[in-house]
């Protein structure tokens, strides 16, 4: 399909490229041949059913799977040619918020965002810096008041915030978000969706958004790529795949 891509394509630098990737589970193949380009600044929704290959294909990107075959490329380094530290490394770079939020339920709200300082900055480092770390990344989110509270005190939007400030306190490049309104109320997930938008605009993240929440794709895509019998079947903005008469495309957006 030929589809129209945003100005920004062609003038920020790539910051992911995914080419020809497969991944089968025995005899289910689950990606084929998919590609992508990852631009720098660029909110990019993948849009696809339940079991479509959405987290498998954003697992292969941050190597917790791999693929059959094919290329990825982050920051311009080909990740399969890097040994664990050098890929510990550049996850630094790569945010990553679970759509289990994954907060440590012992940890204070502190203790959870100085965690993964203490893999990444040296000890002096953190003395120096942690405090005032910890407090931007909750004040970016809203809940600089929570700071010693645990997460079982927490709403589920607000521990779905602490996530994401735990995800941007090391100041990534490109953060990948997995079902980032899952589970929320919609005024929630509207609030959610409303805070991505502003991390990307103060630090001009590229971000990987994995959702079927029609809300959170129209408030926060630059650009669609719809995930369907595991190839890249239709790409563009939201107000371009809106009005695709094809049937497989269509039927994400019946009722809008």
């Amino acid at each position: 399909m030929s589809w129209d891509l945003p100005d920004f394509m062609a003038k920020g630098d790539s910051i992911i490229e995914v080419n020809n990737l497969n991944k089968s589970f025995g005899q289910h193949h689950v990606l084929r041949d998919f590609s992508l380009t990852l631009s720098e600044g660029e909110n990019l929704v993948i849009l696809g059913k339940s079991g479509s290959g959405k987290s498998v294909l954003i697992k292969c990107i941050i190597r917790l799977i791999e693929p059959g075959s094919g290329r990825i490329t982050i920051l311009d380094q080909d990740i399969s040619l890097l040994d664990q530290d050098e890929m510990d490394l550049l996850r630094a770079d790569v945010g990553f918020l679970f759509q289990s939020n994954a907060l440590y339920d012992s940890m204070t709200v502190r203790k959870n965002l100085e965690f993964p300082l203490r893999r990444h900055w040296t000890k002096e480092e953190r003395a120096a810096n942690a405090e005032s770390a910890v407090k931007e990344a909750l004040e970016d989110v809203g809940l600089l008041h929570t700071i010693d509270m645990m997460p079982a005190e927490l709403s589920g939007g607000m521990r779905k915030r602490i996530a994401l400030a735990r995800t941007i306190i090391l100041k990534p490049k490109v953060i990948l978000y997995d079902e980032p309104t899952t589970g929320l109320d919609p005024i929630t997930g509207r609030e959610i969706s409303e805070l991505m938008n502003r991390i990307q605009e103060k630090y001009n993240t590229a971000s990987v958004i994995i959702s079927h929440d029609m809300n959170c794709i129209r408030m926060t895509a630059n650009r669609i790529i719809m995930l369907i019998e595991g190839k890249n079947y239709a790409e563009g903005t939201f107000e371009n795949l809106i009005k695709y008469q094809d049937p497989k495309v269509r039927e994400f957006f019946e009722g809008l």
